[in-house]
């Protein structure tokens, strides 16, 4: 990452394009020399960043550093949670207009990052203190050294609570982007690498950010926001497209399809259909990636036939422990190393599958229950597309909830029928207390920026 902005590297290859003028490394240099300068004279330690556009964001990211400061990366950027979170950081770097006037309660400096819109006369000014890349292009711009120490943080997706804090180094977060150069960077070279998902994540962060950086590629700076968006992309230009599995299943085959050379889906488990009728309709089979926030990228594979197992990254160990596995990497600064969620089954090749979560198993009426069963039994039935099954404590009374999709709509009157219909299937294959006794059934189901569907945001469905 210190090399990222070095004086003797060439300034005119375009780091990131977009909604904005293409943003040259001469340009990001001065950009985060002259944000950092103001940083520095500031008495603010972390700051939370929030950001739309990745080129900004990556200036924001850079000046932080080499200021000293702290990045904090909130994967949440809505008022109301950032407002829970407000004691994470002192201050707020943002592209977002909004937040500036929505955060001023938290007694909180906001100070805006801009770019030029490409049809803008000059430089975008959002607040006091916007600074933007317009006519800047030193380079012999000098930035500060990076701390040897320096940190950023993030925070899980809290799929299943509060998100949690997660400290990385920054030497981390290189050697992890030098892992995966070396496995997909020859795949990758002349690549713009194009995304659906945040980098205010860990896997967007890693993937939008940190891998084409490393490689010198020029990163997408705006997310995908549908399938409709990925193939309105210039054509012709050869893309690496980060994605997640909510995305995938929903593409749009009868649209002509991108010119993806690369395919990437983590975030969950990518299905057997979507996962072919993305390879079908892109001419490439999806890549993988398996890890966490805590853990970093753990292992990889290819979607290229049915069953394809997961290889480790070299210096990933896994070891099997009461009730569970254990994983150490060098990416995970714990000595013991993690324990993980997830039930592995290994084959003698050292390759492995995986069998579902652990923390996926609840107790009702003292019975265990595994909702990743119930969810495959509910996606079974007739007529449904997709559920997700939700834990609810009603008083004391536990049971469980479903939320679900439809492959065709129903008739108001006509769902009180099909639930009858749908306990009576499940019966044949769930104890009574596993079948569910609330069902909602909705458009969509909702998930966040990672596709994931969060646990908190389900049971409101219930309430």
């Amino acid at each position: 990452m210190a090399d990222w902005l070095a004086p003797d590297r060439a300034s005119d290859p375009v780091i990131a394009r977009e909604r904005v003028q293409p943003l040259t490394r001469g340009a990001l240099r001065a950009w985060v020399a002259m944000l950092a300068r103001q940083l520095a004279a500031r008495p603010e330690r972390r700051w939370a960043l929030c950001f739309d556009d990745s080129g900004a964001f990556l200036a924001a990211l850079l000046a932080t550093l080499h200021a000293g400061r702290t990045p904090v990366i909130p994967g949440n950027l809505q008022e109301a949670a950032l407002r829970e979170q407000g004691a994470c950081f002192d201050a707020v770097l943002t592209d977002r207009p909004a937040l500036r006037q929505a955060l001023g309660g938290l007694e909180r400096t906001v100070l805006a990052v801009t770019a030029r819109a490409a049809n803008a006369s000059g430089p975008a000014q959002v607040g006091p203190a916007a600074v933007s890349p317009v006519g800047l292009d030193d380079p012999v711009a000098t930035l500060a050294a990076l701390p040897p120490q320096a940190t950023l943080e993030l925070f899980t997706s809290g799929s299943t609570g509060t998100p949690r804090r997660v400290v990385k180094t920054v030497a981390a977060m290189d050697l992890e982007a030098a892992w995966l150069a070396a496995q997909f960077g020859a795949q990758l070279a002349g690549c713009m690498v194009v995304a659906s998902v945040t980098h205010q994540h860990l896997y967007g962060l890693t993937f939008r950010i940190f891998l084409p950086m490393a490689l010198g590629l020029t990163l997408h700076a705006g997310q995908i926001p549908y399938p409709e968006a990925l193939g309105a992309l210039p054509p012709g230009q050869p893309l690496a497209f980060v994605s997640s599995p909510a995305f995938l299943k929903r593409l749009d085959t009868r649209l002509s399809a991108p010119s993806v050379r690369w395919l990437l889906s983590a975030g969950g488990a990518l299905a057997e259909a979507p996962a072919r009728q993305a390879a079908a309709w892109l001419g490439v089979a999806a890549h993988e990636i398996y890890g966490s926030t805590e853990t970093g990228v753990l292992a990889w594979r290819l979607r290229d036939s049915p069953g394809a197992r997961w290889q480790a990254f070299a210096d990933v160990r896994f070891r099997a422990v009461s009730g569970g596995w254990q994983v150490r990497s060098p990416l995970i600064d714990a000595p013991a190393g993690q324990a993980l969620d997830d039930q592995l089954e290994f084959d003698a090749d050292g390759r492995f599958q995986l069998l579902g979560r652990r923390d996926r198993i609840v107790k009702i009426e003292e019975k265990r229950v595994s909702l990743d069963e119930v969810e495959a039994r509910v996606r079974a039935l007739d007529g449904v597309q997709d559920a997700v099954a939700v834990y609810l404590d009603r008083a004391g009374r536990q049971g469980l909830g479903v939320v679900l999709t439809l492959a065709a709509p129903a008739a108001p009157d006509g769902l009180p029928r099909l639930q009858a219909a749908w306990r009576q299937q499940l019966r044949r294959w769930l104890e009574p207390v596993a079948i569910p006794r609330h069902w909602r059934v909705v458009a969509s189901i909702p998930c966040n920026s990672m596709g994931k569907c969060v646990q908190p945001q389900l049971r409101e469905l219930f309430s």
